[in-house]
């Protein structure tokens, strides 16, 4: 068997929990609420990142006063946005996971396979989330990994290599990457990752997926078991 996996990394929104756009919303209304009008195409694309480094990237663009683009003002926004966010998977519902997740998940791990999650969240929005899944209490998922728990989110790899450290996984070459943006992909990919892949259930279409050079790209979770067939 060559480059048997023992660690799969999915990403959460977008890519094994479904969103209808919350995130960008909330990003949106956090923007507005300091006085940044920002369309929604321009937020699309920063999805992926550390939350605190995507409000710094539109302040970049959108704030004419250089000087008041420093951390204590990112960090205001980021609370806000943080706010609406816990509130939101507090209160919504049902926080629904994308198809075939859940079944994926089981799928690997019988096979002995470790279940990562990672994701441009702060951990307190995270484990909001899968408090309410109920993911890890239930075993369904080994580790996940919020980005404000490493030095630097992505496209940098310390969420991937955390969870590589804590498996005791020293070969990338062990491990898959699978997320719905072009930072989760860079992520893999800088990680040194057998596959980095991505997955259309999330902000971007295939057409808009593959200028970023995924190993490959999926319409569904339940394809990756075609894709890793020789590797488990």
């Amino acid at each position: 068997m060559n480059n048997a996996i023992e660690l799969i990394v999915f990403d959460i929104a977008g890519t094994t929990v479904k969103d209808n756009g919350e995130i960008a919303i909330a990003f949106q209304s956090a923007m507005h609420e300091h006085g940044y009008d920002i369309p929604t195409i321009k937020i699309y694309p920063l999805m992926g990142y550390k939350k605190p480094e995507a409000i710094r990237m539109m302040l970049q663009e959108y704030e004419s006063d250089a000087s008041k683009i420093d951390s204590a003002y990112i960090n205001i926004i980021h609370d806000r946005f943080q706010q609406l966010m816990v509130d939101y998977y507090k209160t919504a519902a049902e926080i629904s996971p994308l198809p075939h997740a859940e079944e994926i998940f089981a799928f690997y791990k019988n096979k002995g396979v470790k279940i990562g999650l990672d994701t441009g969240f702060s951990h307190v929005i995270t484990d909001v989330i899968i408090e309410r899944l109920g993911w890890l209490k239930d075993g369904k998922v080994d580790y996940v990994v919020s980005s404000d728990e490493v030095t630097a989110g992505r496209p940098h790899p310390y969420m991937i290599q955390k969870m590589m450290s804590a498996a005791g996984i020293d070969d990338p070459k062990k491990v898959i990457k699978l997320g719905d943006t072009e930072v989760d992909v860079n992520e893999g990919k800088n990680a040194g990752c057998l596959y980095s892949g991505a997955i259309t259930t999330g902000a971007f279409t295939r057409e808009q997926l593959q200028p970023h050079y995924p190993d490959f790209i999926i319409d569904d979770l339940n394809e990756l078991i075609s894709i890793t067939d020789n590797h488990t």
